[in-house]
């Protein structure tokens, strides 16, 4: 249910983000759902491998470079997910930002509150 869940919360994030940002369009909920798992996948596959290589001026840049693997991520999925444009480089940095913040708040609410114990975990 938890992955669910996180999934559900990514393609909401996605939505909200599209809509916020100018020149970044996803043409449904549908599309916002294959995003969502076509993210989960190149940021569990192809992110890490990204990360090892520009280590050394992530080292540099004090990890903001993570910023542009971010955004040449969003920008190779919405080469692959039919639906999902994106007006530029410029574009889906905001976009990766908003969508990071979204999601993060977006997991902080749907956690169980201080003091209850939930029985899913």
């Amino acid at each position: 249910m938890n992955i669910f869940l996180r999934w559900l919360i990514s393609a909401a994030s996605i939505l909200i983000a599209a809509y916020l940002i100018p020149n970044v369009s996803v043409s449904g909920i549908w599309t916002a759902l294959i995003l969502a798992l076509a993210l989960g996948f190149l940021n569990i596959t192809i992110k890490p491998l990204l990360v090892l290589l520009t280590l050394p001026i992530n080292i540099l840049s004090l990890g903001l470079f993570t910023f542009v693997i971010n955004t040449l991520i969003i920008m190779l999925a919405s080469t692959m997910v039919k639906g999902f444009e994106i007006g530029g480089f410029g574009y889906a940095l905001i976009f990766s930002i908003v969508l990071v913040i979204l999601q993060t708040f977006f997991h902080s609410v749907s956690k169980s509150p201080k003091g209850k114990v939930d029985k899913n975990y």
